[in-house]
């Protein structure tokens, strides 16, 4: 029996009309957000410093296009103007920004380079008492930093709203603290936390999570690990993401015995503390890059008892770990253990386990198991396909099952 490919056909009937009628419909679409933007436009450029009071008395409509027309008018002549505008849009109530227009902001404004345009446009407002700066501006600016990945314009734009007698709630604090942990700079960040508690703000589940899992990506796994107890003591009970993200720190910087404990412990609370797919993952992988795939194996033994079902990126882990290591047999073993068992089939286990091989350098076991699928009726994945077809043509083999 030959095993054969089969290609699919897809015919597309083509209605004239409804082309037609498409056509005229984003023709007037775009025609109507370019008007749009140039009303915005020619009202920016013929009137005075008292941009968002001014602006109310334009009745064209805001849409993502229009919003882009102007910043892309205004991103060099007056970038400023361009980002107030920005901000001012951000507030109407007939219009949200998306994420990816918080990005073509920051693109087309350049705020990576030049932060200036931000800590300008704000000090700016103090001198204009039509803006009526609020904490709803602040948000718009806060998303800017964030995109921009600027910690220290994020805290700056903090430090401002106090003088704008504008008082930062948690989500305010929780942004700069989201930046300041991607830069590493955890004391700035953990100060924060403190500071939130002076004026009555309490760190949320959120915060924690941001905190512990940047105290981790440091290497302050004591700290961490302290938190979590700070965590109790005000009432925010970790969960399953808080621990996972603490065994990840711990794994990572090679503490895998404490890893094992933190496990245990998990596996004996109880509500949102129990460890799931994701966190049996990740010690999985922290054995693997260590070259002790075996003992990753016992891993997958508690996960079993612990009544946990394996997903696919976990089989993929464990197997390649295996194969790397030369454990040939035991992948064999895992792939048929756990293949149909539940949580992933057959069919994607022997992929696993024929990509694995193939990656490893073992080829040829490679092909035996590529052909035993095919043999058994199982449909190997697409990568697991395409690779061993690519192989095989090059090495003028025949897929005779």
């Amino acid at each position: 029996m030959k095993f054969i490919s089969i290609s699919t056909y897809f015919s597309v009937f083509k209605n004239p009309n409804f082309q037609i009628s498409n056509s005229i419909f984003f023709s007037t679409s775009s025609s109507s957000s370019s008007s749009a933007s140039h009303q915005f436009v020619t009202h920016l450029q013929s009137n005075g410093p008292k941009i968002e009071k001014s602006l109310i008395s334009v009745k064209a409509k805001l849409d993502a296009t229009c919003v882009t027309q102007v910043l892309e008018r205004f991103s060099v002549e007056n970038p400023q103007v361009g980002l107030r505008f920005f901000i001012w849009a951000g507030l109407q109530p007939s219009y949200r920004h998306s994420t990816h227009m918080y990005i073509k902001a920051c693109n087309l404004l350049k705020i990576n380079e030049n932060p200036k345009i931000v800590t300008d446009a704000i000090e700016a407002y103090g001198s204009d008492e039509g803006c009526g700066v609020s904490v709803k501006m602040f948000r718009v600016v806060f998303n800017l930093c964030r995109e921009a990945k600027d910690a220290d314009l994020g805290l700056w734009v903090l430090r401002k709203m106090k003088e704008y007698n504008c008082r930062p709630d948690v989500i305010a604090y929780n942004g700069v603290i989201r930046l300041l942990c991607k830069k590493g700079d955890m004391d700035e960040a953990m100060e924060l936390m403190r500071e939130m508690r002076l004026i009555d703000l309490y760190p949320d589940m959120a915060s924690y999570v941001m905190i512990i899992k940047g105290l981790c990506d440091v290497g302050r796994l004591k700290e961490a690990c302290g938190m979590v107890k700070t965590m109790k003591g005000h009432d925010c009970f970790p969960g399953t993401v808080v621990y996972s993200a603490l065994l990840d720190g711990i794994s990572r910087f090679g503490d895998l015995e404490r890893a094992m404990e933190l496990l245990d412990e998990m596996e004996k609370e109880s509500g949102d503390c129990k460890p799931n797919a994701v966190t049996y993952t990740t010690l999985i992988q922290a054995f693997v890059e260590k070259r002790d795939s075996l003992e990753a194996v016992a891993i997958l033994d508690k996960m079993a008892a612990f009544g946990c079902k394996p997903n696919r990126v976990l089989m993929a882990t464990l197997v390649q770990g295996l194969c790397m290591d030369g454990h040939i047999e035991e992948a064999h073993k895992v792939v048929d253990r756990v293949g149909g068992n539940g949580g992933i089939s057959n069919d994607e286990c022997n992929s696993c386990l024929v990509l694995s091989l193939f990656r490893a350098g073992k080829v040829k076991e490679a092909e035996v198991v590529f052909r035993r699928m095919l043999a058994r009726g199982l449909k190997p994945d697409t990568i697991s396909y395409e690779t061993m077809i690519k192989w095989m043509c090059s090495e003028g083999k025949n897929l005779d099952v």
